[in-house]
């Protein structure tokens, strides 16, 4: 260690510039890792932290978070009354982007099943949860919006009470949390002309027909909000969540429900799975597929300058070798630079990335597993690469420190 010391000394400057060149690759290596890790978290986020037993979604759909799903207000009520069902709520859920102060504001907007749902399982990290069915949210600091602020939606205007942090949607959006009647209202929100058009819509078609004719009433009754008609669906929503009791076969409720034909049944491990493998998976492909490249491109430099350091260093080996040096000092001399090289690269690589990380726009998550796989694989690099210049040490001959 003594030899690669003082030649790490000698061409300090030199050296030094390279070690931090790799650390940065290094970092963007460490740091692909940690953006997958901060997608898979960002994507199952909801699933893990609603602690729903079970997800009841429109038939043949994957969920509210892979695709569209509609089902009527009134299956929770129906949901319910099965055997087995602790709780029924209901979730509405879907993405909106607005204009606020020049610019785009893009938020996931959460149902909350008021009153059984206030919020209370929300992590704050200020303000309160919900206290009113209507006119309150509690948004991720990430829209950047602050406690008691007041932001208008559709028709309505919005007080956040309550803050919280990392709670983001599967497409890195924060979450912004409402009832569920003004979730569907901000959803279903129609400006005041296409509202009138509609209307003027429905009575001509009154006129036309013959029933229009014969009961005019029906022709004044099509001037009222299409809530207060019957006839008229009310707003659907999203998914109902299911809790089960305690010691219920999840899997017999699940075939009960199942079987009513206008719903699809997923267990929380289920949909965790779905969005796993269809919104996260080719996302992982990408970036563990760039990863293995930037490892082989880390790699391929790391020789390059070992290399190019035993170029610089043949008449010192030529002498050594003269002098009687065993060739272990001369490959110790080299393995020990490449370890240096390697593990003061990943130790930058580290440290910088502590600062930069948290910056990202979407999270970096570290975990130490990852870590601890990144250093094995540096230090692998290290002595692989290391090999490219030991060979050219031994192929040096004594005599050459003579010409």
């Amino acid at each position: 260690m003594m030899l690669a010391g003082k030649d790490i000394r000698h061409n300090f400057g030199r050296f030094a510039l390279t070690t931090f060149g790799v650390g940065m690759l290094l970092m963007v290596v460490m740091g692909m890792g940690g953006i997958y890790r901060g997608i898979v978290e960002d994507a199952t986020l909801l699933v893990d932290r609603v602690g729903a037993d079970l997800w009841v979604v429109q038939r043949h759909t994957r969920g509210p978070f892979a695709e569209v799903s509609r089902i009527p207000m009134n299956l929770a009520d129906r949901v319910a009354v099965v055997p087995g069902v602790q709780q029924a709520r209901e979730f509405v859920y879907h993405t909106i982007q607005r204009e606020r102060e020049g610019r785009p504001l893009r938020m996931a907007v959460l149902g909350l099943s008021w009153p059984v749902d206030r919020g209370e399982w929300i992590p704050l990290t200020a303000g309160r949860p919900l206290r009113q069915g209507h006119f309150e949210m509690i948004a991720d600091e990430s829209l950047g919006l602050a406690l008691g602020e007041q932001i208008r939606l559709a028709k309505d205007t919005f007080t956040v009470v309550g803050l919280t942090r990392s709670m983001i949607s599967s497409s890195g959006d924060g979450i912004a949390f409402f009832t569920t009647r003004d979730a569907q209202a901000i959803q279903f929100d129609v400006p005041g002309e296409a509202v009138r058009l509609e209307r003027a819509a429905r009575k001509a078609r009154g006129e036309q027909s013959d029933i229009g004719s014969q009961q005019p009433i029906l022709l004044e009754q099509s001037q009222l909000p299409a809530s207060a008609l019957p006839p008229i669906a009310r707003p659907q929503m999203s998914a109902v969540l299911v809790s089960l009791e305690p010691g219920a076969d999840p899997r017999h409720v699940a075939a009960v429900i199942d079987g009513w034909g206008d719903v699809s049944v997923y267990t929380r491990e289920g949909q965790r799975n779905l969005l796993l493998e269809g919104t996260v998976e080719k996302v992982r492909r990408q970036i563990g597929l760039f990863r293995a490249l930037l490892t082989i491109i880390a790699a391929i430099i790391m020789a390059l300058i070992l290399y190019t350091l035993t170029l610089d260093k043949l008449h010192s080996i030529a002498l050594l070798k003269l002098i009687g040096a065993p060739n272990r000092v001369i490959l110790g001399l080299i393995l020990q630079q490449a370890l240096v090289l390697g593990i003061a690269g990943y130790g930058i690589a580290y440290a910088v990335g502590q600062r930069l990380f948290p910056l990202f726009p979407r999270r970096v998550i570290l975990t130490q597993a990852d870590l601890l796989q990144l250093g094995g694989i540096v230090l692998a690099i290290s002595v692989l690469s290391s090999l490219l210049g030991i060979w050219k040490a031994l192929k040096v001959s004594p005599n050459e420190v003579l010409s």
